[in-house]
């Protein structure tokens, strides 16, 4: 069957069997940061976007992206790279398996929520299986993430702030 479906951005089609998983099509498309791990929807290593909303990929038939949006990884790189820096940073990175998903899944819950507390942080992530890092890192590169976020917006809004008083004045 042929499924029609924009994949990072980027339209395409693929001819596929009624049986096909998410994750073996995107992985057969060059998306190799979808991993395979439980294939139980219990890890989270296989978080795609699907309309923009995480989905995990092994449980997902891919007949029902046709006409939708997937993105992995892959398409998010900008976004992936200012957030994991502060991942690698605390390091949580160890292996580095379960970083694709994790960061997936960090980025949704930022779309969802600017700026989580650390319990919502803790709720919203508990899917995502680490053998590694204890998640003590993960956590600490999330709160440092979201200081340097907000110091950013803050800094950003005493500028704009600045400018004006200094159009005022020169009225």
């Amino acid at each position: 069957m042929q499924i029609t479906f924009m994949l990072n951005g980027r339209k395409v089609s693929e001819e596929i069997e009624p049986d096909t998983l998410l994750i073996d099509l995107v992985r057969r498309m060059g998306c190799y940061s979808v991993k395979r791990g439980c294939e139980t929807s219990n890890c989270g290593l296989c978080t795609v976007f699907l309309d923009e909303k995480p989905v995990l990929s092994c449980s997902v038939l891919a007949v029902r992206v046709d006409g939708r949006a997937v993105t992995t990884l892959e398409g998010l790189q900008a976004e992936a790279e200012e957030f994991g820096a502060f991942i690698a940073d605390q390091g949580a990175e160890q292996c580095g398996f379960c970083n694709p998903g994790f960061i997936m899944n960090a980025l949704a819950l930022f779309r969802e929520n600017e700026f989580p507390s650390e319990e919502e942080i803790k709720e919203y992530l508990a899917g995502n299986l680490c053998r590694c890092s204890g998640y003590e890192g993960q956590l600490r590169g999330i709160l440092a993430f979201l200081d340097w976020k907000k110091n950013k917006q803050q800094n950003k809004q005493q500028e704009e702030t600045a400018v004006q008083g200094e159009e005022e004045m020169k009225k």
